[in-house]
Order: C-alpha cells, then structure tokens, then sequence
C-alpha cells in the first residue's frame, strides 16, 4: 500500500511541476547546397554521387561504328519497315474487317510470308531469307 502512495505521489509531483520537463524545437534544414543547404556540404554530396556513378561514356570506336552505316543500307531498312508495317495494317484490316485474307505464300523484298488457315485462326509466318530469322503470328477467328 506504501508503494502505491508513493507512485502517485510521484505521478502527481511530475504533473504538478512541469517546469522540470525540457523539449526543444525541432528545425529543418536542407543539407543539399543548391537548395540553401550549408555550402560545406557540396564537396561531400560531388564525391558520394561520383563514388555510386556507374555510368561509362562511350568510347570512340563505339561512337565511330553508329556513324558509318551507308545511305543505301539505311534506305533499304527502312523499306522493310515500311513493308512490314503495310503488311500488318493490312492483315489487321483483312482479318477483323469485311474482306477475307487468302491463304499462300507472299515474297516481299527478303520476307517470305507464309499464310495459312487453322482451326480457330489464321497462322503466319514471316521469314527472313537474307538472315534466317523467323516469326509466327497467329490471329483467332472472332
């Protein structure tokens, strides 16, 4: 009983007289200099960025080897872009509108274009004769 009177006398002491309680303010400050942040700080900020940067720039050969492509090279890519750009419009058109597209196989500049019917859709394959490579699309029937 002793103790449970001297707890709420200290209770009581520490709400009665709360000029011994202290606090501060609490105050912000930018540590970055270019947002008013301390000036001393710039040093340090430039030597942690550079410590985590793990960009490489570009050497010369690498800068030299995007410049070299001949006008023809560039005007025959962008043919077959174009084409195959044309050729999907065109598929998309022919498949989701009126007209039907008919099975076959299609030979357009270095694209050999295989198109045929299968059940519930319509099977293509688009192949790169001058490098191998190949794609298949399949498009179902709505």
């Amino acid at each position: 009983m002793k103790t449970k009177h001297l707890l709420l006398l200290l209770i009581f002491a520490c709400l009665a007289f709360p000029a011994h309680l202290f606090s501060q303010d609490l105050v912000f400050g930018f540590t970055n200099p270019a947002f008013g942040g301390n000036p001393y700080n710039y040093q340090w900020m430039l030597a942690s960025a550079q410590a985590q940067d793990t960009y490489k720039a570009p050497t010369e050969s690498t800068t030299q080897a995007s410049y070299t492509k001949s006008p023809l090279k560039d005007f025959e890519e962008s043919l077959n872009r174009q084409i195959l750009s044309q050729l999907s419009r065109k598929l998309i058109e022919t498949q989701f509108g009126e007209s039907q597209l008919t099975a076959g196989t299609y030979i357009i500049g270095n694209y050999q274009i295989e198109v045929s019917d299968q059940d519930g859709g319509l099977n293509i394959v688009i192949s790169d004769t001058g490098t191998g490579d190949q794609t298949t699309v399949f498009i179902p029937f709505f």
